[in-house]
């Protein structure tokens, strides 16, 4: 019985430490990859080291940190329900017994855990430590900036917990309650952090419309489109002549430059746009046929097909909650995965939720970068600095903490929330799911619609020719020269 007890003991020990260290694999995988896209848009800073510097450097671990936690949760649902479907169809697989209940529900315990200390601690320590000098009359230097940072970050705690207590208060005042609202640990965290969810849920609601529409743009941007009713080689044409035209005038004004700088500076713009104009279109006319005729359409029906999808099974969800309260999301405690199938045509459909998941989380990305609010969180090519890049950490951290929230509550996969993820109050309302559910599904067609029928416009006017009847038409400045919105140089 003894020997039987040690057995179990050597089991379980030697469990625990594989899955310790598959999670670290895990991580540090994603941690390096987190390291090279922020060193790539962080501006680039001298060799010399110095107190900003280390500053720099602590802030930059920090935020690598938090965007490695932020991939762990894009990936978190999509790693769960492929290890579902990998269980159940290798059962008794000796090379995938590491893929267990147990492991998985360490991963979200993780995330979650992670993602509440980068959210409420990290960032804001490297924010507070990034703009902090040390309090007037002490001496300058690391500590000293150290010290100002946890005063910052007690006198932030203290605020925040203070406007939870208040909040639950006038919400909740029965006597459970009030008993409640001396409970830090199990109570305020869970709420705080149930709080910060359903705010990035609002978020996501608000910019995955946005994005998804605004891939359609990017992706015509990136391709090349198809040349239907159009002379390229006349539209070269007349881009080369509007290039000699601000040429000339160019050189003509340099003898004016001191009494005429802004204007120089702006046919500076203009020139280089009729320039990027002109290597657009090149690049069209040296494009195959196979890629403007070919290429083009399967990407835009791809993205299209994506979307449909999307909404039409949000479309269904709708329905199941209107019939059915089991398609309420729900967390579970359950540890046995592998055990059943919750996609109804198995790997197939499992295959597609994934698709979806992620499809939906680069539109979300899209869509908040695309938002005039958040354009100037826009990072650039080794031109981003670190307060910036703490902002986009934290955004993207918001958005993908609340990805398997909202693909369980749009109906995208009915894989169950694990850990702290299905302990948020608000996914038991029924309305509020609701809904949510209603505002994506009329958002999503309504940008939809808007986006095609502003294309199709668009196209029609310019194989009719009446682009150019409405930009003779349109006021124009001969002095400046200027360019209208379609790259086209409004007078030569």
């Amino acid at each position: 019985m003894e020997e039987d007890d040690v057995s179990i003991r050597e089991q379980n020990f030697h469990s625990q430490v594989r899955e310790y260290i598959i999670c670290f694999l895990l991580f540090a995988v994603l941690y390096i990859v987190s390291y090279f896209i922020i060193t790539r848009y962080k501006k680039k800073s001298d060799d010399h080291e110095d107190e900003d510097a280390v500053v720099n450097r602590i802030s930059l671990y920090l935020c690598t940190f938090t965007l490695a936690v932020s991939g762990g949760a894009v990936f978190l649902l999509p790693f769960s329900i492929i290890s579902n479907e990998i269980l159940l169809s290798f059962p008794k697989n000796y090379y995938i017994q590491w893929l267990n209940g147990s492991l998985i529900h360490g991963l979200w315990n993780l995330v979650s855990l992670f993602s509440n200390l980068c959210l409420f601690v990290l960032m804001p320590f490297a924010y507070f430590f990034l703009e902090s000098e040390g309090f007037a009359g002490s001496k300058k230097g690391i500590k000293a900036r150290i010290l100002e940072t946890f005063v910052m970050l007690f006198l932030l705690a203290l605020l925040i917990l203070g406007i939870v207590w208040v909040a639950s208060a006038l919400i909740d005042n029965d006597a459970a309650s009030m008993e409640s609202l001396y409970d830090l640990w199990e109570f305020y965290l869970p709420y705080l952090y149930s709080c910060i969810s359903l705010m990035g849920g609002l978020l996501l609601l608000m910019c995955t419309p946005v994005g998804l529409s605004r891939m359609f743009t990017i992706m015509g941007q990136l391709l090349v489109k198809p040349t239907i009713l159009e002379d390229l080689d006349e539209q070269i044409y007349c881009i080369h002549l509007q290039e000699e035209a601000l040429q000339r005038r160019l050189n003509g004004s340099t003898s004016y430059t001191f009494s005429r700088g802004n204007f120089t500076v702006q046919l500076n713009k203009d020139l280089d746009n009729i320039r990027n104009l002109k290597h657009k279109l090149e690049r069209r006319k040296k494009a195959s046929g196979w890629e403007k005729n070919l290429l083009y359409p399967i990407v835009m029906l791809i993205l299209l097909a994506g979307t449909t999808i999307s909404v039409l099974m949000v479309v269904f969800n709708i329905l199941y909650l209107l019939v059915d309260e089991t398609a309420m999301p729900k967390g579970s405690t359950d540890r046995g995965i592998g055990n059943t199938s919750l996609s109804t045509f198995g790997l197939a459909q499992a295959v597609l939720e994934i698709v979806l998941m992620f499809y939906l989380m680069v539109s979300s990305v899209v869509g908040f970068y695309s938002l005039r609010v958040f354009e100037g969180l826009t990072p650039r090519n080794d031109d981003t600095t670190m307060t910036t890049i703490i902002g986009c950490c934290v955004s993207i951290l918001v958005l993908s903490s609340a990805l398997p929230v909202m693909s369980r509550t749009l109906g995208i996969t009915r894989f169950d929330l694990l850990g702290d993820f299905g302990r948020f109050n608000w996914l038991g309302n029924f309305y509020i799911v609701l809904s949510y559910n209603l505002l994506f599904a009329v958002v999503t067609t309504l940008c939809l619609v808007r986006k095609f029928t502003s294309a199709v416009r668009e196209e029609l006017l310019k194989a009719l020719g009446l682009d150019k009847l409405q930009l003779s038409n349109s006021p124009t400045d001969p002095e400046s020269g200027k360019l209208s919105a379609n790259g086209h140089q409004k007078t030569l």
